[in-house]
């Protein structure tokens, strides 16, 4: 899905080394994609948070937030964030024990530069986006 990027998130995408802002861009297409395929996610909206690229669905209660960067412990690769307080990086460690590598309870990291494994991206994606609508906190 082809959406434009909002100056502002552009400028954190070109922020990173080419390799990682290519798959961060491969990401957000995951994340965009996923988002219209998915009716209850509704409209997202694409924002900074911490001064990296952010999604979030704009209906309230319907999901967590995904935010797109790279962690100080894995500078070389790229790590899907959500937030901590969340059951996420759980599920997601239980679907996908040997496709990911995982930092605690915040980030999926994958390698920079190779062929993302999409369907288990997007699968961790919708459970995000989704996440309040299936668990009530």
């Amino acid at each position: 899905m082809v959406q434009d990027i909002p100056p502002a998130v552009a400028a954190a995408f070109d922020a990173f080394a080419p390799a990682q802002r290519k798959t961060l861009l491969a990401l957000r297409d995951i994340v965009l994609s996923t988002a219209a395929a998915h009716p209850a996610i509704g409209e997202i909206e694409e924002c900074l948070k911490w001064g990296e690229p952010a999604y979030l669905p704009r209906r309230a209660r319907t999901g967590a937030t995904v935010r797109l960067g790279v962690s100080p412990k894995s500078p070389g690769a790229c790590a899907i964030f959500v937030n901590c307080q969340t059951s996420l990086l759980g599920t997601y460690r239980e679907l996908y024990p040997d496709a990911f590598t995982f930092e605690g309870d915040r980030a999926l990291i994958v390698p920079a530069g190779v062929a993302l494994p999409v369907e288990a991206l997007a699968h961790c994606v919708s459970l995000a986006l989704t996440y309040h609508l299936r668990v009530r906190v």
